[in-house]
């Protein structure tokens, strides 16, 4: 698959405004999918936020697989200063984000008593990609409508600050980088919703999920849908992905009724419908990007093109 390119003027605004703005915050609460904390991870944000204190975020963690985002809270302890796990619709962990955003911030602010700078609130700014929880986040974090939410990527648009006691956070667009080369990271982050469906054809993303899911949940698709027979291969390229996936795809059409002339099923409904469940979560806490592929193949890992 050739490399995907995906970013349009307002994101390279945001990208700017980010770079500004960093200069006026004492730490940066980086937002990541608990579903795929390497994938979501923009690796151009890094570039920008360079060795200013920092705190992972596992969102969306009500949705992840309990089992592998604890191991994911052990690959990030080791690499990070603070990674914590959050369920923002629940409010689980929430409490847990202004304490870890002083202990980041506390190195600086003790250079600046030394300078006789006047004690003020922690300045924190909240980063991530598109579609991973921002805006929900800080409306939980605030305890009222802060930050406007939706369930499609780019719905804030600018950047505003939000005072919470003793911290202010300033809440920043979802950014994505130039472009990326690796194509499972592309189509996990196409199943969790971070890239929107006019970008990759739905049907091949579902394919991708097909095969990911009867390779570690066979038994949530068995479940929901009731295809027993499910294809055992690995994903090499998008043709053999979709000869393998489009039988499964065909029988859930069959089964939920989407089916078109002569009763031939709708293969293009069926995978939306697929993608729109799993993006619900109505198979069940998935996890899309496991610690052992990430650290075996070395896949999912996003890569920069920034010049």
């Amino acid at each position: 698959m050739e490399s995907i390119h995906w970013y349009p003027g307002h994101m390279a605004k945001a990208k700017r405004q980010i770079a500004e703005a960093l200069r006026r915050v004492d730490a940066v609460l980086e937002l990541v999918d608990a579903r795929l904390p390497v994938a979501s991870a923009n690796p151009m944000l890094r570039e920008l936020i360079g060795s200013r204190p920092r705190v992972v975020v596992l969102t969306r963690a009500d949705m992840a697989d309990p089992a592998q985002t604890e191991r994911w809270q052990a690959w990030f302890a080791g690499r990070e200063a603070g990674v914590l796990e959050v369920d923002a619709r629940h409010g689980r962990g929430v409490d847990r984000i202004v304490p870890a955003l002083e202990r980041a911030a506390a190195a600086r602010r003790e250079r600046e008593a030394r300078r006789g700078i006047r004690p003020r609130a922690v300045r924190a700014m909240v980063v991530g990609i598109p579609n991973v929880g921002k805006s929900s986040l800080i409306n939980r974090l605030a305890g009222r409508v802060a930050a406007r939410t939706g369930d499609r990527p780019g719905v804030t648009k600018s950047q505003q600050w939000i005072r919470l006691g003793d911290v202010e956070l300033l809440d920043t667009p979802g950014v994505l980088w130039p472009k990326l080369e690796d194509v499972h990271a592309a189509y996990r982050l196409a199943v969790s919703g971070a890239i929107k469906d006019e970008v990759l054809d739905p049907q091949l993303v579902a394919a991708y999920f097909v095969l990911w899911c009867a390779k570690r949940y066979p038994d949530r698709l068995r479940a929901r849908y009731g295809v027993e027979d499910l294809p055992a291969v690995e994903w090499t390229d998008e043709q053999a992905a979709w000869e393998a996936a489009e039988p499964v795809l065909a029988e859930i059409g069959k089964r939920r009724g989407l089916l078109g002339r002569g009763g031939v099923p709708q293969t293009d409904r069926a995978a939306s419908l697929l993608l729109h469940e799993v993006r619900e979560g109505l198979l069940g806490r998935i996890t899309l990007e496991w610690v052992e592929d990430i650290e075996g193949a070395k896949a999912g890992v996003p890569t920069s093109d920034v010049e």
